[in-house]
This record gives C-alpha cells, structure tokens and sequence, in this order.
C-alpha cells in the first residue's frame, strides 16, 4: 500500500499496549499524535530513536502531543523495551503488520543480497482531526525525534495562523 500523503485523512490504529489495552486513532480527536513505525525492539537504531523521543518527551506533551511507537514485536518484548529504557510513551504491537501495510511501513527490503518484507522505518504526525501533517518516509533514527518535535510546533503555529 502506498504512503499516506499530506491533507489524508489517517489510516485507522487500533492496536493493543503492553498491557493488552488498545489504543485507536479515532479516540485521539482533538489531539496531536506522533505514530512511528520502527522494526524491532531493543536493537541499535531503535533504541536510539526511543531514546530520543524519551528524552524530549516532555516538550512534546507540552506541545499537546502523544508519542505511539508502533512495531511488529509482541506485548513481553514491548514490556521488557519500556522497562530496559524508561520509555514513558506508548508502544503498539502491530504483530500481523496490517497497520504498518495501511501506512505503507511494511515493504520490501533488502539487507546483503536478501530480500524480504519488514518495516521501513517511518513517522507520521497526525494533526487534531486525524490528518496526515507531516510524512517522514524513510527516517534515520538519530536525530529524528528532534525533528519531530520542530516539525509539531511548525505545524501547530501553522494551524493556528
């Protein structure tokens, strides 16, 4: 599926936590949401980019802003990442990737010669009535979470002309 654009109207999440509670976009409205696909826990990248959005997560609450990382790993993976990273937002098992294929995040990739389908690291900023904002198709995980955080108080200055 191809990537959501700018003025879209969001793919539908509706995945659970680590504590098997599940969290929708639609339950978001009026709310600014931050929903990033990130292949696996607790590996390299990944954890640069959660820590990242750890430690600046609090100006982006301030910014009336929720954080959802979104990946294919299971609830004990999840919890174990939080607990291992003081991670203070929500991570969403998306374990049949169906999510991650609407936001067109689960693609084919390829890593020495093999070929196979996985997530694209990629965000979304989702503005208050459930609108793609802002694309990042294809993110390096250091350095994103700062970008992410400019991008929101552009957008929200934007809207509020």
């Amino acid at each position: 599926m191809s990537v959501p654009a700018v003025g879209d109207r969001a793919p539908e999440v509706a995945l659970p936590d680590e504590a098997g509670t599940v969290h929708r976009l639609t339950d978001q409205g009026g709310r600014w949401t931050v929903v990033y696909f990130y292949p696996e826990d607790d590996t390299s990248g990944c954890t640069t980019e959660a820590c990242q959005f750890r430690d600046i997560h609090g100006d982006i609450r301030d910014e009336g802003a929720q954080v959802w990382g979104i990946s294919p790993d299971g609830a004990a993976s999840h919890r174990r990442f939080r607990d291992k990273f003081s991670l203070p937002f929500t991570l969403l098992s998306d374990e049949d990737h169906a999510v991650a294929e609407s936001y067109g995040a689960w693609t084919l990739k390829k890593n020495y010669g093999r070929e196979y389908l996985g997530i694209v690291r990629s965000s979304f900023l989702v503005d208050p009535d459930g609108r793609i904002a802002h694309v990042w198709p294809k993110v390096k995980a250091d350095g994103h979470a700062a970008d992410v955080l400019a991008t929101l108080a552009r957008a929200k200055a934007e809207r509020a002309g």
